[in-house]
């Protein structure tokens, strides 16, 4: 038996936490703490589903975020290896890089609730407090990421610009990607919940600048909590 696989035998200590998140967390200490040291292969999806009783969809979910934050990397045909013990870089969300969304999304995603405040119809803000409504009650985080990926595909469509809504839906897999990767470790499904209904209140109102400056608080939100990985214990 090899290092990982007796770790992967072992009982993990996380509780009270989304199944993913447990998941992360566990992993995350065991990179950190040298019992998956850098260059370890990580055991194979099967046996973290046995350690952890959990679906392999959701280790997949869990691995995502590994690699995301630049922990662990995928081989193809010869598994996921372990090469960093602390996040240290830029998120690595598929297409683009978290810092590229950064700086791109207050350029797209603020003029266009600002103008989904103004030119909104009733049936795209009914579509929106529909989404609201839906992401507030999922428990689930796949859903809710995904849910998230249409209310700002949503909002982009509510502006009437169709160039703002092409770039949302180009980059929208990233987004689902960095939103998966904040919630396991940042946690921030629930005030995103909270930074959502207040843009959806500043489009209702038909107030430019109301809606601009929610999603201004949103992004910028955003911005903190992935800048704050680095520093953030394992």
């Amino acid at each position: 038996m090899n290092l990982s696989d007796s770790w992967a035998v072992s009982a993990p200590t996380n509780a009270r936490m989304s199944a993913a998140e447990a998941v992360f967390a566990d992993l995350r200490a065991a990179i950190a703490s040298g019992d998956l040291p850098v260059g370890q292969k990580l055991p194979s999806e099967a046996a973290l589903a046995t350690r952890h009783g959990v679906s392999r969809s959701v280790i997949r979910e869990a691995l995502r975020s590994c690699t995301a934050l630049g922990l662990t990397e995928t081989k193809t045909g010869r598994g996921t290896f372990v090469i960093a013990d602390r996040v240290t870089g830029d998120l690595d969300i598929g297409n683009y890089a978290a810092r590229e969304l950064m700086e791109a999304r207050p350029h797209v995603e603020i003029p266009a609730a600002g103008w989904a405040a103004e030119r909104h119809t009733e049936e795209d803000l009914q579509i929106l407090l529909g989404l609201t409504e839906e992401m507030r009650e999922e428990d689930d985080q796949q859903s809710w990421v995904t849910l998230d990926g249409q209310f700002h595909t949503a909002i982009a469509r509510a502006s009437k610009n169709r160039v703002f809504e092409a770039i949302i839906v180009d980059i929208r897999g990233a987004l689902t990607r960095q939103s998966e990767t904040l919630n396991l470790v940042a946690h921030r499904q629930q005030q995103s919940n909270i930074e959502h209904d207040a843009i959806v209140e500043g489009i209702r109102s038909g107030s430019y600048s109301a809606a601009a400056q929610a999603m201004t608080d949103h992004l910028s939100a955003v911005r903190g909590a992935v800048e704050s990985l680095a520093d953030r214990p394992s």
